[in-house]
């Protein structure tokens, strides 16, 4: 099973860049880049909250769930 961050989907779309967006939400450009690389185990509820909050947009516009494919 995997999470697929769509983080820089919702920049791109919102025309904002990761340092913008870090100054929002008060976390740092590299906690940004992590997020958006999906190489982080977990995210805040109130990071989480600002995020939207600074895109305008819905948790499940940044993450989505894709199974995995069992090849047999």
């Amino acid at each position: 099973m995997s999470i697929i961050v769509n983080l820089d989907v919702m920049l791109a779309m919102r025309k904002m860049r990761a340092k913008s967006l870090a100054e929002q939400v008060g976390i740092t450009e590299q906690n940004i880049s992590l997020l958006r690389s999906g190489k982080v185990k977990g995210v805040r509820f109130d990071t989480l909250e600002k995020i939207c909050a600074a895109l305008e947009c819905q948790p499940g516009d940044l993450l989505e769930f894709k199974p995995d494919v069992d090849t047999e």
